[in-house]
């Protein structure tokens, strides 16, 4: 189940989540720094949270990484829900602030693509915070912004590029939702996925044997998964081609769009 970003206080938040409200920053007064910050406590809160889940997140949790009580958090963050929308933002500061267009806009999506999609595989926790509403932090703003970037290049008005722009975070946040699933689905099971296939679908074929007849044309669509030049080899494989071929599917929709529009640029 998701995890709705912003329950915490949004002045602390926003504070913190634009460098407003940290404790534990610079001092300009005599005496030792402080041993903690708030970048320190974000920082142990993603390893925690890369480890178990969100499900493991907790100040104990953070504070036992960190070798402080739980009480000493809570001088540089107010609580969890804080400190999951400050984790949030602080993780997608590992994504580039813009996109060279050397070789065209299209280029550049596909870059900006493969970027979020490897972030929310290193840190799979990600997909359990609903973007429903956003945190509204800087880092989290710059990725929207990296891509509105891409985008406006394509010479197409706003109207459409919001619809664009929301189509390719569904696509990349969806593809990378289901390939974390499927690398926690064998550990999470004892049952390797190879196995786990061909056990059901020995018994499919016992229960179902018409299967083909009354499915047919899902049995095509599996048929041509594999295609002429050979299936990939894992289950990863095969939902890292589907990704590549859907967010392909999508361009060539946005390119159409841009070409049949005076002032559309091309993609090159």
């Amino acid at each position: 189940m998701s995890i709705i970003a912003g329950q915490g206080d949004a002045a602390r938040s926003l504070a913190l989540l634009w460098g407003e409200g940290e404790a534990g920053g610079e001092r300009t007064a005599p005496g030792p720094k402080p041993a903690l910050s708030v970048a320190a406590v974000v920082a142990a809160a993603v390893e925690v949270a890369d480890e178990g889940g969100v499900a493991a997140l907790s100040m104990r949790a953070v504070a036992d990484r960190l070798g402080r009580s739980s009480m000493a958090l809570y001088t540089y963050v107010p609580g969890k829900a804080e400190l999951l929308d400050l984790m949030y933002d602080r993780a997608h500061a590992e994504l580039p602030g813009a996109y060279p267009q050397d070789d065209g806009w299209r280029a550049a999506a596909t870059a900006w693509a493969a970027d979020l999609r490897a972030l929310y595989l290193r840190h799979p926790w990600l997909l359990q915070v609903s973007y429903a509403r956003p945190v509204l932090g800087p880092c989290e703003q710059r990725v929207m912004e990296a891509l509105a970037g891409v985008l406006f290049a394509t010479g197409l008005p706003a109207s459409t590029l919001r619809a664009a722009a929301a189509s390719l975070f569904d696509l990349v946040r969806g593809g990378a939702r289901t390939r974390a699933e499927a690398r926690l689905a064998a550990a999470a099971t004892g049952v390797a996925d190879t196995e786990w296939w061909a056990e059901r679908a020995a018994r499919l074929g016992e229960v179902a044997p018409d299967f083909a007849e009354r499915f047919p044309l899902s049995v095509r669509l599996s048929a041509g998964e594999a295609g002429t030049g050979g299936a990939p080899a894992s289950w990863e494989e095969r939902m890292d081609a589907t990704h590549a071929a859907g967010l392909a599917l999508l361009l060539d929709g946005l390119e159409a769009a841009a070409g049949a529009r005076p002032g559309g640029v091309s993609p090159r």
